[in-house]
């Protein structure tokens, strides 16, 4: 039989990322984190809320904002403005603020009956998971996006970390700042993780005038 005359091979499953956008996760613009916002607070969801806020303060991975407990961001009755953790990736530690907007909505879910005894942030619903997984987190992303009308599979939980600083580089151009924010160590990570090219570099040197 020649091997024109052969039957089709169809594979049994297809591939992972069919039909999804691969690669590097965008960041949300701040028309979107509004949007996610505004619905957020009509729909009543205060834990989403203060979780969805918190992501964009922190710039944290994933597996730290699961993490965080309730003694990192609240102390003596009040959330605190500024606070620090240990990264679990690197071991280092990394500082982030707390807007107003967010310890608003952190300080309302804090109180909520449910929270009483609950040392995480974001305590899991079974005995044995005490916290949210990072895959929970992923599948609200997913939610809060598609809910604006977004490509879900164009957005991760990366995309929460790189939400504001992707706005501070932008209005800023200072990759230092970005650095520590990220609590990355080296600079190279972070031109990485931004996606810096030749054409952002030019962009900032035509803005400035001598």
């Amino acid at each position: 039989m020649s091997a024109s005359n052969l039957p089709m091979v169809v594979p049994v499953k297809h591939a992972w990322n069919r039909g999804r956008i691969i690669g590097q996760k965008k960041p949300l613009q701040p028309k979107h984190v509004w949007a996610i916002r505004v619905r957020l607070e009509i729909a009543g969801a205060v834990r989403d809320l203060a979780l969805f806020n918190l992501a964009v303060d922190s710039k944290l991975r994933g597996c730290d904002l699961v993490r965080l407990k309730v003694a990192d961001v609240y102390a003596a009755g009040a959330i605190k403005e500024r606070t620090s953790i240990l990264q679990s990736k690197t071991s280092t530690p990394v500082r982030f603020e707390i807007t107003e907007g967010t310890r608003k909505s952190l300080k309302e879910w804090i109180c909520l009956p449910a929270m009483i005894g609950h040392s995480y942030l974001w305590p899991g619903r079974f005995h044995d998971r005490p916290h949210i997984s990072t895959r929970q987190y992923a599948r609200l992303l997913k939610e809060w996006v598609q809910s604006i009308g977004l490509e879900p599979s164009a957005y991760g939980t990366h995309s929460m970390r790189r939400t504001k600083v992707a706005q501070i580089y932008k209005k800023t151009g200072n990759l230092r700042a970005v650095q520590l924010l990220l609590g990355h160590t080296k600079m190279d990570s972070t031109v990485r993780y931004l996606g810096v090219d030749l054409e952002d570099a030019l962009s900032i040197s035509e803005s400035v005038e001598m």
